[in-house]
């Protein structure tokens, strides 16, 4: 196993890892779009969090060591594997579906080795420290502990003849159990684990952003399972949905995803790059998928709906799960790129807020306006956030731009001079 190096990017192992998690949060939304309740949105949550935990063990492997070097590859498809049945798991995850293998089961093993074999490798890289290799037992004890709530969580409340109860006692072990993961992951990854490469951290986290939004695309792409007739309200929609999930990567990579990455090379200290790495990344780059994922949960119902010949041409009333789900997502994800701002750069993004508070505030008439004008308010409203945001930089945009451009350039340049004296 090679260690990681500071200039270290992305490699494509790792993106072979993430198009399994393309297929997780895709999946995820299967817990809610059957039936759309608000347990079930909430059921949506953990599962996604807990997928969240997972895939930032592989960030942080692949910032410690080159995924792609030595035994690495060969544990990555072990653990692609195990999260692959995790997947298809999902949609059983909290009651066993009847003519399979046990759902709760099933979900609970599959994480409990994906954490495993990440904490393997590294308690291999840190085998020549002593202090390290006696903090291992410790630092395996979160996901232990999870594992053992997520089984209990998927097979004691089924046992009960009280079904509000069991509910209600298996979301609060599952929340139990994501607390302790990350509660406890962050409290001991203080203690051990370091930020070699900031551009590769930033990278990663941006990658899965991106892959976020690419799955608000599948969605419109796909559909329902039995596929749509393009109809004037299905192609409005479409293009409607384009348009959101335009002005999200805008409001994202135009200009933040840069300077968040600058503020992380800017910080030399170990301590406060962690804290960074932890604060903007870790945690806020979690609301910021959710939201991209309600917002296609959303859009694929509505695409279902329109397509049917029994609804009216500009659809039913949007009601008040869907505008949650849809002006709740857009708005989770403006309200979380703002925090990264203000966390990392120091920075109020007014026009960010004043959009959260717009959207939160026309969201009641939007849930009683047909579904194709609802999701036109909110695309209208968006994109108005979102231009507001690019023209109120103030010349910060464009120094945080040409600063990203040389660096790329740079890199370039030295890639070209090492390759015209050895290839």
């Amino acid at each position: 196993m090679r260690p990681g190096a500071p200039g270290s990017r992305t490699t494509r192992l790792e993106l072979f890892y993430d198009l399994v998690f393309v297929l997780a949060f895709l999946n995820v939304t299967s817990l809610t779009a059957t039936i759309p309740t608000p347990v079930n949105l909430y059921r949506c949550l953990l599962v996604l969090a807990l997928l969240w935990w997972s895939w930032t063990g592989f960030a942080r492997l692949g910032n410690a060591v080159r995924a792609d070097q030595g035994l690495l590859p060969l544990v990555g498809f072990l653990t692609v594997a195990a999260t692959f049945l995790l997947v298809l798991s999902v949609p059983g995850a909290f009651v066993d579906q009847p003519g399979g293998l046990n759902g709760p089961l099933v979900f609970a093993g599959c994480y409990f080795f994906i954490r495993m074999a990440q904490l393997a490798v590294f308690a291999w890289v840190d085998r020549a420290d002593a202090v390290l290799r006696q903090r291992l037992l410790l630092r395996a004890t979160p996901p232990a502990v999870a594992t053992v709530l997520l089984v209990v969580g998927g097979t004691l409340p089924q046992r009960l003849d009280d079904r509000p109860l069991a509910v209600a006692l298996q979301l609060a072990l599952w929340t139990v159990a994501l607390l302790v993961e990350y509660v406890g992951g962050v409290t001991l990854a203080g203690r051990w684990w370091v930020v070699v490469s900031a551009g590769h951290w930033a990278e990663r986290h941006a990658l899965m952003v991106l892959v976020a939004l690419g799955e608000s695309i599948i969605a419109l792409g796909l559909g329902p399972k039995t596929g749509l007739p393009l109809t004037r309200p299905v192609a409005v929609a479409a293009l409607l949905g384009v348009l959101v999930v335009a002005a999200l990567w805008w409001a994202y990579f135009d200009t933040l995803a840069f300077a968040l990455e600058q503020a992380l090379h800017h910080a030399r200290d170990a301590d406060a790059r962690l804290r960074l790495a932890r604060d903007v990344y870790t945690f806020l780059h979690l609301p910021i998928v959710a939201g991209i994922i309600f917002f296609a949960l959303g859009l694929k119902d509505l695409l279902a709906e329109s397509a049917s010949p029994a609804t009216p041409t500009w659809g039913e009333p949007l009601g008040g799960f869907w505008v949650t789900v849809f002006y709740g997502g857009v708005g989770l994800y403006l309200l979380s790129l703002a925090g990264c701002a203000l966390v990392a750069l120091r920075e109020v993004h007014r026009p960010l807020l004043v959009t959260v508070v717009v959207l939160a505030a026309v969201a009641p008439f939007a849930a009683r306006i047909p579904e194709l004008a609802a999701l036109g308010l909110l695309a209208v409203l968006t994109t108005i956030g979102v231009l507001a945001e690019t023209f109120s930089e103030d010349g910060r945009r464009r120094q945080v731009r040409q600063l990203a451009l040389e660096e790329q350039l740079a890199t370039e340049a030295d890639q070209s001079h090492w390759r015209q004296g050895h290839l």
